[in-house]
């Protein structure tokens, strides 16, 4: 049986509703000749959810965009990032705190909903950033019909909250107009909500998906969003299967299934390559890539990404209240050692927490704090500084190349007279615990959309993630992110910025940056599908090309 044009299954639907004609749901699915795959990772979710305001991670990014989650505004995943319509199909500026948006009109939620401006509204409400039941601006709060004194509302785990501070610091609200245009109305002069809407944590969810569940964690394990992939099965730390949504406004989904397994070993994630029982292993440190491609049948694809690996500063750890001693961790670092040695040269150094994709905002001739073991030494000892143990937190090899980072790293601050111990934890949540023995960690940096507001000030600004934790403030950086944040005058946005950066990475450091990273997928070479420059993989039709004989 062939398979069912969409303009013919739309004629079909047409003629069901006007006549006694049932299309059998099981038709398609007999007639279903798609492939199914399956792809190895490295891990597939820190917070056990699938909630893009609590997965605020690279694991994440991987498997929501382009197959689950979706947002008004999008990136052009084959080409430059650059933002594209996606389920708005335009917008257009009010003013200085509004952008108004038309939606496009026949989406399909998970469940079969049309998506409305009513979801769009919620979706960006204080219940699902917040747990707040009081309404936003244009929001509605629904009650239980059983029980009218209570309302639909759920318990959020505290990231979720913290991650909405941070996306969205001066949003009053998202207005319906009408069914198919929204308005988001800013509590302050904000140049960036087109970039804010387009971000990671700006997709957007089914009203009834939400209100429907038992729970938060119900919901944030099957979320019902508007992907051309949906939730099938979850099991945390295992895998996450999804499946075709036939009824994806872009047309028929390629796959029928996509299976991603945690394989945390670099190895077996490879063999299993080899021995075809997984079509994609990604996370493949650059070392490896020669010898997978020795073999014809295989090729790694990627490069470097918007996201820069970073080591974070706990400045409230006696060793490092003086910044003399967070200048000589700094100084101490031979990036280009680390490039080269772990690497192969397939990354480089960028000039500090910036990309080039920020346009006329990027810094031009800024750079990382110089390599100079002989200053790092000096600042040791200028800042009294007697030999007690610094503890350095990170993750088994969670990033590519995680663990021999750190050795390297131990090693040129002990040249430098730091005496750094290596600490091994098991999840982030570790990591980030606030004991005494926090001071160094291990991290990455993204820019979710072209402007530093995304980066400096989302991760070590007021409501950033490294103040939420208590790590690290400063007055002057906070009264600089307001200013970036509110500021329409681009030449005082960019002195801004440049102050923050003399301030976070020289004089105060909150960070170091160590390289930008790079991300690396190793598939039968037959496999015709091409890598994003991100972790993100795309799995729509324009590029699945299927398996060339």
């Amino acid at each position: 049986m062939a398979d069912i044009t969409r303009r013919g299954a739309l004629g079909l639907a047409a003629g069901t509703a006007a006549g006694s004609l049932v299309l059998p749901r099981f038709a398609i699915g007999q007639a279903d000749s798609r492939p199914s795959i399956t792809i190895a990772v490295q891990k597939v979710s820190n917070s056990n959810t699938l909630d893009v305001l609590r997965e605020q991670s690279n694991v994440g990014e991987r498997i929501f965009f382009s197959s689950l989650w979706e947002g008004l505004i999008g990136r052009n995943w084959q080409g430059s990032l650059e933002t594209v319509p996606l389920l708005a199909t335009e917008w257009r500026r009010i003013d200085d705190r509004t952008v108004e948006l038309k939606l496009r009109q026949g989406v399909r939620f998970h469940n079969g909903d049309e998506m409305t401006a009513e979801d769009v509204v919620f979706s960006f409400g204080r219940q699902r950033m917040f747990g707040d039941t009081r309404p936003s601006a244009g929001e509605t709060i629904r009650v239980d019909e059983r029980n009218p004194l209570n309302r639909v509302t759920k318990e959020l785990p505290p990231e979720v909250p913290a991650v909405a501070r941070r996306a969205w610091p001066a949003l009053l609200g998202v207005e319906a107009v009408d069914k198919y245009t929204v308005r988001f109305v800013n509590g302050t002069p904000d140049v960036t909500i087109e970039g804010r809407i387009s971000r990671y944590g700006s997709e957007i969810m089914s009203r009834r998906g939400w209100d429907e569940a038992p729970s938060y964690l119900d919901w944030a394990r099957r979320p019902i969003t508007t992907g051309p992939y949906r939730v099938a099965d979850f099991r945390p730390d295992s895998m996450l299967v999804l499946e075709a949504h036939d009824e994806y406004w872009g047309g028929r989904p390629p796959l029928k299934q996509i299976r991603f397994v945690e394989v945390p070993e670099v190895a077996s994630r490879i063999n299993g390559l080899y021995a075809g029982e997984y079509q994609f292993a990604c996370d493949i440190p650059p070392d490896q890539i020669a010898g997978i491609e020795r073999n014809p049948a295989f090729e790694v694809q990627g490069g470097t990404i918007l996201n820069h690996r970073l080591t974070v500063f706990d400045k409230n750890h006696p060793q490092l209240a003086n910044p003399l001693i967070r200048r000589a961790f700094s100084h101490a670092i031979d990036r280009q050692a680390i490039v080269d040695s772990l690497w192969a040269g397939r990354t480089r150094i960028p000039k500090g927490l910036q990309w080039d994709y920020y346009g006329e905002m990027f810094v031009e001739d800024w750079k990382i704090p110089d390599y100079d073991p002989k200053l790092a030494r000096d600042l040791v000892r200028q800042a009294g500084y007697k030999g007690d143990p610094i503890p350095y937190r990170l993750l088994n090899n969670y990033y590519t190349n995680q663990t021999a980072t750190a050795q390297l790293l131990a090693e040129m601050w002990k040249e430098a007279g730091l005496n750094v111990e290596i600490e091994m934890k098991e999840n982030w949540q570790q990591v980030l615990e606030r004991t005494p023995g926090r001071a160094v960690r291990d991290w990455s940096n993204s820019a979710p959309f072209n402007d530093p507001v995304s980066s400096i000030v989302s991760q070590h600004g007021p409501n950033g993630q490294q103040q939420q934790v208590g790590e690290w403030t400063n007055e002057e950086m906070n009264r600089l992110s307001v200013e970036l944040e509110t500021s329409t005058d681009r030449a005082r946005r960019k002195h801004a910025f440049r102050r923050m950066l003399e301030i976070c990475e020289r004089e105060d450091p909150a960070y170091t940056v160590l390289h930008q990273n790079a991300t690396f997928t190793a598939k039968p070479r037959n496999l015709q599908w091409r890598a994003a420059p991100a972790f993100a993989m795309d799995f729509r039709s324009p590029n699945w090309g299927g398996m060339r004989s």
